[in-house]
């Protein structure tokens, strides 16, 4: 038998209280309030104790914000046997405390170095895995097709012929990028990736992990980069002012050509009228030769808390869940990408562009604002807009960052 158990903010209490897990039954805490999870776990764990008629599973499911404000009480005074969080520096905290179990012998046992390979790096601290993951989705650069071949545009692979492309698009009265930074995270996207294709994925998870200075000369050349769209006009000229969506009716409407975001924002653009052959799909271009590609990915993982009672059947519903079989089935009904790359391709010509591009990454950063503590993110993303709108302001921003940055990671 299953137990669900939905959980508000107001009945944490309730579930730090449970009773010690015994063998043969596993706690499993997450945030899977929302239906489209919520529908995807419980096939999950249905479909796993079917495969394992010797183990159930209690399932304590919460809300997004109970949830994070009660991980590390529940990881530190009653901790399940599972526990649902996120990849890269937003696991690494848990991880220096001692809150999680290194994992490397489910990665070893079930081959995962080879089918989990793109989220390897986002999933390692001190060389040992610490977590499963599960699902992830793409950001890219989504185009409209045929103002590109109105223009004899092919999508550009690297630097050069991105900005060559601009301005071929911004001569023709087309403005070449649309963004909304109102509510300041789409910067995050535009940081990160430059930053991914200047330095690499290592300086970028140092520097997001607080390591790195914000006035180093290499965080300068991001901005040199991003400046070279900016000052030629390369944005629209009004994206403080418009939240993600609204930059979309300027792609529908053919007024602007590119847009650098989520694979979520497909769904929108459809919705606004454009039909699925005018849009296109294609990878951040490279920028310094010879650094692979990394991509931006946000991606959910499962771990197994270091205080859990039965680490042994936790550690099969793990590797149950990093199966191909498991991930295709569990993201067909999330909408989202398996990250194993033998799972099934999606049907979906975007998913399946993503799943091709994710599956052969180097490595993946998990957005700005899930790699940088808090604090620093909100200052970092407030003066990414501020760059966006007064590009000279540079130095000062980044020495204001730079400022927090030292307070926040003393």
């Amino acid at each position: 038998m299953t137990f669900f158990k939905s959980l508000s903010s107001l009945a944490l209490g309730a579930a730090l209280l449970s009773s010690a897990a015994f063998a043969g039954e596993i706690t499993l805490n997450s945030d899977h309030s929302d239906p489209a999870p919520k529908k995807a776990m419980e096939e999950l764990i249905t479909d796993f104790q079917k495969a394992n008629p010797d183990i159930t599973v209690k399932w304590n499911n919460f809300d997004h914000e109970g949830y994070k404000s009660a991980i590390r009480n529940f990881l530190t005074a009653d901790a399940p046997d599972v526990a649902a969080w996120y990849a890269g520096n937003r696991m690494e905290p848990f991880v220096k405390a001692g809150l999680f179990e290194d994992v490397s012998d489910v990665w070893e046992a079930n081959g995962l170095n080879d089918q989990l390979k793109s989220a390897s790096a986002s999933m390692t601290i001190d060389g040992k895995k610490w977590g499963v993951p599960y699902t992830y989705y793409q950001w890219g650069i989504y185009y409209r097709k045929d103002i590109f071949a109105e223009q004899g545009i092919e999508p550009p692979k690297n630097w050069a012929e991105f900005l060559a492309a601009c301005e071929k698009l911004k001569s023709a009265g087309v403005t070449p990028i649309t963004i909304g930074t109102k509510a300041l995270w789409p910067t995050g996207g535009w940081f990160d990736y430059l930053n991914l294709r200047v330095n690499g994925y290592e300086f970028h998870m140092e520097l997001t992990s607080g390591k790195v200075p914000y006035t180093d000369p290499r965080v300068k050349a991001v901005f040199e980069k991003w400046g070279e769209l900016v000052n030629a006009g390369y944005f629209n000229e009004n994206h403080a002012a418009i939240d993600w969506q609204d930059a979309i009716p300027q792609m529908v409407q053919g007024q602007a050509a590119m847009y650098l975001m989520g694979n979520f924002a497909v769904a929108t653009m459809k919705d606004g009228g454009l039909k699925e052959d005018q849009i296109g799909f294609m990878q951040f271009p490279e920028i310094t030769a010879g650094i692979p590609m990394s991509e931006e990915a946000p991606t959910d993982t499962f771990h197994i808390p270091s205080g859990a009672k039965n680490k042994e059947d936790a550690k099969k519903f793990l590797a149950y869940l990093a199966s191909p079989e498991a991930q295709t089935k569990m993201n067909a009904t999330l909408g989202q990408l398996p990250v194993n790359n033998q799972a099934e391709k999606p049907a979906d010509p975007f998913l399946s562009a993503g799943f091709e591009m994710l599956s052969n990454a180097y490595a993946l950063a998990q957005f700005y604002d899930r790699d940088a503590n808090a604090e620093m993110a909100k200052a970092g993303m407030e003066g990414f807009q501020e760059f966006m709108v007064k590009p000279d302001r540079l130095d000062a921003i980044l020495e204001r960052l730079e400022k927090v940055r030292a307070r926040v990671h003393k």
